[in-house]
């Protein structure tokens, strides 16, 4: 049985397209991967990374890492210095030898898995569809298809 995955490129284990009987021709190997409109794959990309549809899915990704990455850089920081500004309250017993810090750094732990779980999920519902449509569209140029 073969699955079809999109993400998964021959290109990346060394194949390039598909020669003229239907098999895969060896990286280097002249054929039809060049684009057949005269453009370079260069323009092709180019071109792709200037539409609306690729700008907007920067605008996504953007909209959920750098508000992300700012938090954590706070909560981080916030942790630190508390730990070297007030050390008395980092030691101070939660539950036995639990201490705040130790609560604290398990927090950092969890957030870093919450946040790692939000960004997969952001990714999945928010980007990757118009990733993958991003992609196929290029690949289709780079064969000289254009819809």
């Amino acid at each position: 049985m073969r699955l079809d995955d999109p993400w998964d490129d021959a290109l990346t284990s060394g194949w390039e397209e598909l020669d003229g009987a239907g098999g895969l021709a060896p990286a280097g190997v002249p054929g039809p991967a060049a684009p057949r409109d005269g453009h370079s794959a260069a323009d092709i990309y180019l071109e792709v990374q200037r539409s609306e549809a690729f700008q907007e899915v920067r605008r996504r990704y953007r909209r959920f890492v750098v508000p992300a990455t700012a938090a954590f850089f706070v909560w981080y920081l916030a942790y630190v210095v508390t730990a070297v500004t007030a050390p008395g309250l980092m030691a101070r017993p939660v539950a036995g030898a639990v201490n705040v810090a130790m609560v604290a750094g398990l927090g950092q732990f969890l957030t870093t898995f919450l946040f790692t779980g939000a960004y997969a999920r952001h990714a999945r519902l928010r980007r990757d569809r118009a990733a993958l449509d991003l992609r196929w569209e290029t690949q289709e140029m780079t064969r000289g298809v254009r819809r």
